[in-house]
């Protein structure tokens, strides 16, 4: 692993992409939330997956200078067509959409159909936090995770974000896929060369194991919550679809590289509670009561802990991971 600045990762990645395409101001934000996740210390879904969304461009999956197109409007709930643009980028514009409508209703719903994988799904939980709204948002995916009970993958690993804004920016963010582990977790277990900390998946003669490399061998992730995450996965399904009138985990590629025609939706809610942080204070220091040391955190704490680290001594990268950034960046 190396350490690197957020300024040098950036000028090199906006390079990048501005070879492939990509306009200066756009290059500049798709680079920066691809940044932001690593800084934040998930490298599965940050750096990692670069070189990955480079390929997806150039193969034609990724449109680069598409960006989400009004479909209709149901009052405060409105439906847009991602043209197949930059994942992240179309998700960042409908929960920046979101926001605005819920800062005119009290709440805002846009359901986003036909655009491609997003990378770190708690980016646009925190964008509606730090925005002062409460923000929820989910997608589905290609199917790689099989339901409670069965063995082939027909699934999506259906990610979902919950986020509550606090005053001081240290807000509540939970990002978690329908399974124990994502397989961007699985990945980083493998290449660390670490067992999984808890029972992550089955291998494949159906026997429990904490091994990402058997569970990726096997594609049988445990759903959390068993039978209730395969059921949480499905309902996602279900929902964004209907939302967006777009395409469900069963009419997309399970090819990892082509996926797209997601669908996804991005909720804002305003906070409106006048004691707003003392409700959120008086419950957080209740769950923390459960320990007399720092063993207990909220979702978000570790995040901020690592973004505070990330910042103060520069952004850790696998060296690997970025050899290959470099090598796309001699082009």
């Amino acid at each position: 692993m190396t350490k690197l600045s957020f300024e040098f990762i950036s000028n090199t990645l906006e390079t990048i992409l501005k070879r492939v395409g990509f306009s200066d101001e756009r290059a500049q934000q798709c680079a920066r939330l691809f940044i932001e996740a690593s800084r934040d210390g998930v490298h599965s879904h940050g750096l990692n997956r670069f070189s990955r969304f480079i390929q997806s461009i150039e193969l034609g999956v990724v449109k680069v200078d598409a960006k989400p197109e009004f479909v209709a409007s149901f009052g405060a709930l409105e439906r847009w067509d991602g043209c197949s643009g930059p994942g992240n980028l179309n998700a960042y514009a409908s929960m920046e959409r979101a926001i605005a409508l819920a800062k005119t209703h009290g709440i805002g719903c846009v359901a986003l159909r036909n655009t491609n994988h997003w990378m770190r799904a708690g980016n646009y939980g925190w964008q509606a936090a730090d925005a002062g709204l409460i923000g929820i948002c989910w997608t589905n995916t290609l199917p790689n995770l099989p339901p409670w009970g069965g063995t082939k993958a027909t699934l999506g690993n259906n990610p979902l974000v919950l986020a509550v804004p606090r005053a001081n920016g240290e807000h509540v963010v939970l990002d978690m896929a329908m399974s124990q582990f994502s397989f961007g977790a699985l990945e980083n277990y493998r290449r660390s060369n670490e067992q999984l900390p808890v029972i992550g998946g089955f291998d494949r003669d159906g026997e429990l194991t904490r091994d990402p490399v058997r569970i990726e061998q096997s594609g049988r992730a445990l759903p959390i919550g068993y039978w209730k995450g395969s059921g949480l996965s499905l309902l996602l399904d279900m929902i964004a679809a209907l939302l967006a009138d777009g395409e469900a985990t069963y009419q997309i590629t399970p090819d990892i590289v082509r996926e797209t025609r997601l669908s996804q939706v991005f909720i804002a809610f305003a906070a409106t509670a006048q004691n707003r942080d003392e409700i959120l204070n008086g419950i957080l220091s209740f769950m923390k009561s459960a320990a007399g040391d720092s063993t207990v955190r909220y979702p978000g704490e570790r995040t901020i802990e690592t973004r505070r680290r990330s910042i103060d001594e520069g952004i850790t990268v696998d060296e690997a991971i970025w050899q290959d950034i470099e090598a796309l960046a001699r082009r």
